[in-house]
Parts: C-alpha cells; sequence; structure tokens
C-alpha cells in the first residue's frame, strides 16, 4: 500500500505576511495539499505494487504506464502532491528580488530580461483559464521557459516527450488567493513575486 505523506511546511503559517496570510497558508497546505495526499494513496492503491513503491516523480514521469483505471486520479492527486511539496519550498520569508549566477542568464536567454520574464509569467499565469499553475521550467536544451499546466497536472508529465523540469511554480486556484484578494488574481501574483525564493529554484535549476 502507497503511504505519501503530508510534506510539514518548511515555515510557519504566517512566514509570508503580509503577502499570502496565515489562514490561507493553513487551510491550503493543512486541507488541500492533505487531500491530494490521501487521494494519490487511495488511488495507487488499486494498482500493482510497483506502482505503490516508485517515487511520486517517478510515476508522474512514466503517467502513460499508469493503467487507464487509475490514471486520471494519480496524473490530478500526485500531480497535486508534488506541485505543492515545489510550491512551498519555492517560497520563503524575505524573498522576492532576481535571481543570479547560472539561473540568472538562463532566464535572461530565454526571455531577454528578468524583466520581461516576470511580465509574461505574471500575465499568463494570471490570464490562464480556469484553475492550474504557471511554471518556469528547464528544457532538455538545458535552457529555461515558461508553460502553463491545468489543473493538477504536472510538469513532469512532460519528461517523456520534452524532458521539462519544473523549477518554479506559482499555484492559482482561487483556494490559494480567495480569502485575502478574492477575485483579484493578478493583485495575488504580483505579491508572490516578494516572497519568492531564488536560491531555491536556482538549487532545482543546478540539479
Amino acid at each position: 500500500m502507497a503511504n505519501f505523506t503530508l510534506p510539514p511546511l518548511p515555515y510557519a503559517h504566517d512566514a509570508l505576511e503580509p503577502y499570502i496570510d496565515a489562514t490561507t497558508m493553513q487551510i491550503h497546505h493543512g486541507k488541500h495539499h492533505q487531500a491530494y495526499t490521501d487521494g494519490l494513496n487511495k488511488a495507487l492503491g488499486s494498482l500493482d505494487a510497483k506502482f505503490q513503491s516508485m517515487d511520486v516523480v517517478d510515476i508522474l514521469k512514466n503517467i502513460d504506464t499508469v493503467p487507464d483505471t487509475a490514471r486520471g486520479a494519480v496524473n490530478f492527486h500526485g500531480g497535486g502532491y508534488n506541485n505543492h511539496a515545489l510550491f512551498w519550498n519555492n517560497m520563503k520569508k524575505g524573498g522576492g528580488g532576481e535571481p543570479s549566477g547560472e539561473l540568472a542568464d538562463a532566464i535572461k536567454k530565454a526571455f531577454g530580461s528578468f524583466a520581461d520574464f516576470k511580465t509574461k509569467f505574471s500575465q499568463d499565469s494570471t490570464t490562464l483559464q480556469g484553475s492550474g499553475w504557471g511554471w518556469l521550467a528547464k528544457n532538455a536544451s538545458g535552457g529555461v521557459q515558461f508553460v502553463t499546466m491545468p489543473n493538477q497536472t504536472s510538469v513532469w508529465t512532460r519528461w517523456s516527450k520534452e524532458k521539462l523540469t519544473p523549477l518554479l511554480g506559482l499555484d492559482v486556484w482561487e483556494h490559494a488567493y480567495y480569502l485575502k484578494y478574492q477575485n483579484k488574481r493578478a493583485d495575488y501574483v504580483a505579491a508572490w513575486w516578494n516572497v519568492v525564493n531564488w536560491d531555491e529554484v536556482a538549487k532545482r535549476f543546478k540539479a
């Protein structure tokens, strides 16, 4: 039986105030992320033991090998489980600013400048229809690109064809911002840049 557990937050619920409020963090992590964790365990429970012993990233990379009967649930809950684990670690108290070093160079090469990257990331995440995520991803050539993913579908599911690796993700589901920002998704996106943990993103880029 698969036994994924909810990863702990790497900081206190109120650490990202005033940009992301403590109540939202408590509900988002303790309720929503927990639900994806439980859903993943349940979905994998109906499959062969080989899937139950795999790392979630390996499952997502090979999503096409998951039997049809459970693939949708594994894609949704597995994506939600991993997306949120990355999301928490990609933020920190006192974050924001700009990256440096190799990551900064890759962003400049791909987008022209950090400002242009930030504009594209913000606009495309804000205007994404329905629920989903905006992502900075590393590609097969070692560079970076921006992609949006629907619902909880993980960037890792594009590994077999495109070798995309998720680096920095922004959750634009309403549960991520509605208590504080209501329908003003653009305000939430603008505020989120103040908590981005560029050290963590750079570490993922190097890895």
